[in-house]
């Protein structure tokens, strides 16, 4: 009870600040020109699903290792690459979630307690390579945000002071938001926040006013802070012996896995599920990649499919009725530690949302933790064919 209140306390009172920006390599501790970081728990080139061996090609094409996606193929599965899971370096990244050497990065910080975690900058929708699209037009955006984007987003942020996400995600839940598959709101807010310095810093008026609207017309821009504030948060309340609480919950699309704050750095895994929700038009279940990403670390936090009461229009986008996301957030005060004194649900009389997953009061209610995410397809570089609501496998507990 003690390592558990104590892990609860932890993931309460973080602070996570956005604080700089920079090339994963330059920033991401252990990060190599030849290391290609992946969502979800540890898996060999040759196991991973479509949108991931996709997502890894284009990232070996996008480093100038590899000319095509052929050579890629090939490159990839010589044993010349190091793969590892994001989150064995601090780092979270949605679908696919690879990131390569020059891949630009946010960096929080958790002020509390000194930790930083890192997360890679949000494509938009459509053909992007969290989805495994590798296309000329998907390297050449990669090339923009490099170097482009990311020469001006560094002095934005670093102009700011920094930037507190706890606080935005705070009122973005209060405006309609959970933060993982709704971030209208945050991103709205956070563009408010940062708008001025896109007119300050020493940068071409034409490079910060590309940098402006390329966050501007990406709703989902938010999500990738929102989960590297969410890693930020849960990476304190890791190593301590005796916690069951989770401090992570990833998927690659073949297998799911958690950690748990006492079992050091051990992966607990069974197999990814599939995800159960709308399909976009044209598409069927039949298309389909099962559940994949990092961005199930904001549920684990507390927000996203937790905070679900907070965003009834998410039943819009994922399924399912007002009152099953309200059912959803109540639900998970079962499994957990204790509510959030931050993100608040103002349709539930403003009760904090449910956090500290615990192991041992999910096999006690056989309640598992409810995720909302997006739908992938199941062959590289389609994209995103719906969203759903999904749950680990009973095996990771």
């Amino acid at each position: 009870y003690a390592a558990n209140r104590r892990a609860f306390e932890r993931i309460r009172d973080a602070q996570p600040v956005w604080v700089d920006m920079g090339r994963a390599v330059d920033v991401v501790p252990g990060m190599t020109a030849r290391t290609i970081l992946h969502a979800g728990p540890p898996i060999a080139y040759e196991r991973m699903c479509g949108p991931m061996r996709g997502a890894v090609q284009g990232a070996l094409m996008f480093e100038g290792l590899a000319q095509t996606a052929e050579e890629a193929d090939r490159l990839a599965g010589s044993g010349d690459i190091e793969f590892k899971p994001c989150h064995e370096l601090g780092c979270v990244g949605p679908m696919a979630g690879v990131v390569s050497a020059s891949m630009p990065m946010h960096v929080v910080k958790n002020a509390a307690f000194g930790n930083y975690s890192y997360a890679n900058v949000n494509e938009g929708l459509g053909k992007v390579l969290r989805f495994g699209a590798n296309s000329p037009d998907v390297i050449d955006r990669l090339r923009y945000l490099r170097d482009g984007f990311l020469p001006v987003m560094q002095k934005v942020v670093r102009a700011s002071g920094g930037v507190d996400l706890k606080n935005l995600t705070a009122q973005g839940l209060s405006m309609g938001d959970e933060c993982h598959n709704r971030n209208k709101a945050t991103t709205a807010l956070l563009l408010r926040d940062l708008l001025p310095l896109f007119f300050q810093v020493d940068e071409p008026l034409e490079a910060a006013l590309r940098a402006l609207s390329f966050v501007r017309d990406n709703e989902h821009y938010f999500l990738n802070l929102s989960m590297a504030a969410c890693k930020a948060t849960l990476d304190a309340a890791a190593g301590i012996e005796g916690s069951t609480v989770v401090t992570v919950m990833a998927r690659n699309g073949v297998e799911f896995g958690i950690r748990v704050s006492g079992a050091g750095d051990k992966w607990f895994t069974g197999p990814a599920q599939m995800v159960e929700g709308l399909m976009f038009p044209g598409f069927s279940e039949d298309d389909e990649a099962p559940d994949l990403g990092d961005s199930a670390i904001t549920e684990t936090c507390g927000i996203g499919g937790f905070a679900m009461a907070a965003s009834p229009a998410i039943v819009q986008f994922v399924g399912g009725s007002v009152s099953d996301a309200f059912n959803y957030s109540a639900q998970m005060r079962e499994i957990c530690e204790g509510e959030s004194k931050s993100y608040l649900l103002p349709p539930l009389n403003f009760r904090g949302s449910a956090t500290g997953i615990d192991v041992r009061k999910v096999l006690a209610t056989n309640i598992l933790p409810v995720i909302n995410t997006g739908i992938a397809h199941k062959r590289a570089g389609v994209g995103q064919v719906g969203a759903g609501i999904v749950h680990p496998p009973l095996e990771c507990f």
